[in-house]
């Protein structure tokens, strides 16, 4: 198990995440459940914070991603921490506009923004966002011109650079549907084309090479080649960024086959970049830029534990034993999606030596439903709390209600105390939008 202050075994043999005992959490709240430890989402935010402060004199911002994890609270968190967010749809920028998050520290992505979401974001006055094609430049120019304003954007690139990572999380690829790439000119040309609109203001550029990334290399190689096309860009069309988003994708821990990262040891890999940033600008004679960074797996991946009650247990001797939960695919699915490995263990009974390898099944109606494959466990019985560690990032974001089952709870944990931020769903919200043509009542 991954250690720190606030995840460890107690005196019962339990499972504790900040400072609340998880079987009690799964009898006060239920199950499955989604528990987050605030201490470490605040801690994992001021390490990033503070780093730039330190090695970059406070000349950059530390942005959340609301998509490894959306809430009004989460928004709130980031607000007392001082950072700033990016969101990704209409959805993500709503719940923060709700949770009173300042607007100018909010950055938007996507790929497809959608009119009403241009609309929207100019609208709330969004402080920047990031052009990612020739049609939404011309949609948000025409948008700004009727506000009356100039807005600020980006424009996100492909530096060329693939990061060592699961095939279906690279995006900086020559193929990839997001950015445009440097080595075929076709980033060049697009900030010719943002530099003649009359409301946009560019800012300078993005760039993000992929998720669950361990080599430092890979994020200092992508900054040398982003500030290098910043000095290409100056000397071709005298145009000199202002501001480098670097993106994130630090890896986190899940398995002990990754590596264990201290709160402390992420600023590391700030550092390593912003060394980088600060090289290349000397040796290119640029200005530093403003330095942004996006780590939003690494801020709550590692707070969340997900809390399940073990139900079937169906053992096929001598091919596989599948302990089954009260959870599934509709509140994980990223091992459908990616094969991805976790961290499981009982906790109720933490401290008892594994015996057997077991596969996690779902309750749904899928064979594929799975949420880890061989994982050492004790001799599970109906009844037990099975918990799968670092699920804070990517699983409440993707949970759906298939097969009309409920996304789970939330509840937000520190020194001893647990409430919910986001309820639990009922039968009635299942049914909620339904509507009955009157040919059928």
């Amino acid at each position: 198990m991954n250690s720190r202050e606030t995840l460890k075994i107690n005196g019962k043999g339990h499972l504790e995440i900040g400072g609340c005992d998880a079987v009690d959490l799964a009898k006060d709240f239920g199950t499955p459940l989604y528990v987050f430890d605030e201490k470490y989402i605040r801690d994992m935010m001021r390490v990033y914070r503070d780093t730039i402060a330190e090695e970059y004199n406070g000349n950059g911002l530390v942005l959340y991603a609301s998509k490894a994890f959306s809430c009004m609270a989460i928004y709130r968190i980031a607000s007392q921490e001082n950072i700033g967010v990016d969101v990704v749809s209409g959805g993500e920028l709503y719940t923060a506009v709700k949770a009173g998050f300042p607007t100018e520290k909010i950055y938007m992505h996507g790929n497809n923004k959608l009119l009403r979401e241009l609309e929207f974001a100019v609208d709330a006055k969004v402080g920047t966002i990031v052009v990612d094609s020739y049609d939404e430049a011309d949609i948000l120019d025409m948008l700004a011109g009727k506000a009356g304003i100039r807005q600020n954007v980006l424009i996100r690139i492909n530096p060329g650079v693939e990061a060592h990572t699961h095939a279906f999380v690279q995006t900086a690829r020559t193929d990839s549907k997001f950015g445009f790439s440097i080595s075929d000119g076709t980033a060049e040309r697009m900030t010719g084309y943002i530099l003649k609109k009359e409301h946009l203001n560019l800012k300078g550029y993005h760039c993000h090479i992929g998720s669950q990334i361990f080599e430092k290399q890979s994020f200092v190689l992508a900054a040398q080649k982003a500030m290098d096309f910043m000095a290409k860009i100056k000397a071709d069309l005298g145009f000199e960024a202002d501001t480098l988003n670097i993106g994130g994708g630090f890896g986190i821990w899940y398995t002990d086959e990754d590596a264990k990262i201290s709160v402390d040891g992420y600023a590391e890999y700030l550092k390593a970049l912003i060394g980088a940033v600060k090289q290349r600008a000397a040796e290119l004679s640029l200005k530093l830029p403003y330095l942004i960074i996006e780590p939003g797996r690494s801020i709550v991946g590692e707070a969340g534990v997900t809390l399940y009650t073990v139900g079937a247990i169906k053992d096929i001797p001598g091919v596989k034993k599948y302990v089954a939960i009260d959870g599934g695919m509709f509140d994980n699915p990223r091992y459908a999606l990616y094969q991805s490995k976790y961290t499981v263990l009982l906790a109720n009974r933490a401290n008892e030596k594994c015996t057997e390898k077991v596969t996690i099944a779902g309750k749904c109606c899928e064979s594929g439903d799975l949420i880890a494959v061989d994982v050492p466990l004790p001799k599970a019985e109906r009844g037990d709390i099975a918990a799968v560690l670092s699920t804070g990032a990517y699983n409440y974001s993707m949970a759906s209600n298939y097969n009309r089952n409920f996304i789970p709870a939330a509840v937000l944990v520190n020194n001893g105390k647990a409430e919910y931020i986001v309820k639990p769903q009922t039968y009635d919200d299942l049914i909620r939008n339904d509507v009955l043509p009157d040919y059928l009542k």
